[in-house]
């Protein structure tokens, strides 16, 4: 899996502006349960936002990191305690990148 270039992280930051937040992760951190529902939420979607909660202790690079790398996904962008994720379908890309 080759990394993202800068423009490309720009092009899907500015594609994930008008998405809504598909996975939540709570107190409990980066489960198994929450692998899982990126995982469903990347298949369904290439770009998804996951949402940190306030009784989350998790660093937000960190855990931007280990839930990509769990999933094969690439961290498009950190903003806040906004995660975007996208790992592009190998049948039926929808996104282009440059």
């Amino acid at each position: 899996m080759s990394a993202l270039s800068p423009r490309q992280r720009q092009q899907l930051k500015g594609l994930a502006h008008g998405l809504s937040v598909s996975v939540q992760i709570g107190a409990a951190g980066l489960t198994d349960g929450v692998v899982d529902a990126t995982n469903r939420a990347l298949a369904a979607h290439e770009l998804i936002k996951v949402k940190v909660g306030q009784g989350s202790d998790l660093d937000r690079k960190k855990g931007a990191t280990e839930l990509a790398q769990r999933t094969q996904a690439h961290v498009a962008g950190v903003i806040g305690r906004v995660w975007i994720l996208y790992r592009r379908d190998p049948e039926e890309p929808r996104i282009e990148l440059d």
